[in-house]
């Protein structure tokens, strides 16, 4: 097994390497080459190589998959952006910004059919269940992000309800990545399915940790303005979890978060926050479901050594500032 840095820049090597048509059709792929080049952590790609060589030491077989599956999720990006309005991604203008909505629309529609084109190509024995992993997690993707959009005209979202659109809006990708590389490289349709236990419940915690920066991270290295969610009223963990609880700072949340959008209320909500001791109760759950992902590697057939680089994951990702 090589380093998760490794894995990183072989995907990113194959992501640099894809070639688009230009002249009069730049319109269509600029957009798609600039939110691919974007950079990012590339934990996708790097989740798929990682497990096709772990279960058969053929990292180089799944690099189309892991550009396809890294393409598919910049995909959602490029729609997600227009639909929560926002300007500004890994700290450049996204496309509907510098461009317009109808192209990011356009150009993401693009991005889905050349990521399932990618995707494809593996070799004949495994294309069906490959292909079966991929467009059933990219449903569950759509219906997190649907149930994501609902949230936003509710008043309250219990904490099941939130957890099962994370499941589907972040955790479905990663599991699915997981799964593909696992399939790939050989593992039986068990351990197959546990790699997708184990990138779910990576999954949950990353978006747990993804929800807590948004209020505490720091806007230069987490790439995007700070308090994005509080303003955009989006029902994200803290506020679920918070808000689950009958107490008086849930009480003084539910009317700040119909103050006016802008500085006074995101200080306002972080205060409540801080009150509540929302960031030590973030980071208990972020570990409680990285304990969830290691035990699902654990169970798998891999030797040993082979475990450690997932758990070398999990550790790279607790913590994080970006």
């Amino acid at each position: 097994m090589k380093r998760i840095s490794e894995y990183s820049s072989i995907a990113e090597a194959r992501i640099r390497s894809l070639s688009l048509p230009s002249g009069s059709l730049d319109n269509l792929y600029a957009p798609v080459t600039y939110g691919m080049q974007a950079g990012g952590k590339r934990l996708r790609p790097t989740l798929v190589l990682m497990a096709a060589d772990a279960f058969g030491g053929c990292a180089e077989k799944a690099l189309d998959a892991a550009a396809g599956i890294e393409m598919f999720h910049n995909f959602t990006l490029l729609h997600d952006d227009v639909m929560d309005n926002s300007d500004l991604r890994r700290g450049r203008p996204t496309v509907h910004a510098k461009w317009d909505a109808n192209t990011a629309i356009l150009s993401g529609d693009t991005m889905l059919t050349l990521a399932t084109q990618l995707v494809a190509n593996v070799d004949d024995n495994i294309l069906r269940p490959v292909l079966d992993t991929f467009n059933s997690q990219a449903l569950r993707v759509y219906e997190g992000q649907r149930l994501d959009m609902d949230f936003e005209n509710r008043e309250e979202v219990p904490l099941g309800e939130y957890l099962d659109m994370i499941k589907g809006k972040t955790g479905a990708l990663l599991g699915g990545s997981a799964k593909i590389g696992a399939i790939i490289g050989g593992a039986s349709a068990e351990d197959a399915d546990l790699m997708y236990e184990f990138g779910m419940m990576l999954g949950v915690a990353f978006q747990i940790e993804d929800d807590y920066l948004d209020t505490f991270g720091n806007a230069d290295t987490f790439g995007k303005p700070i308090g994005g969610d509080i303003n955009n009223n989006k029902k994200t963990f803290l506020t679920v979890k918070a808000l689950s609880e009958a107490s008086a700072g849930a009480d003084a949340l539910r009317v700040a978060m119909k103050m006016q959008a802008g500085p006074t209320k995101v200080k306002t909500v972080t205060r409540i926050y801080e009150t509540l001791d929302m960031p030590a109760v973030c980071r208990a759950e972020v570990a409680a479901y990285s304990s969830k992902a290691l035990a699902a590697v654990k169970a798998t057939a891999l030797p040993d050594d082979r475990r450690d680089a997932f758990r070398s994951l999990i550790e790279k990702l607790i913590g994080r500032t970006k």
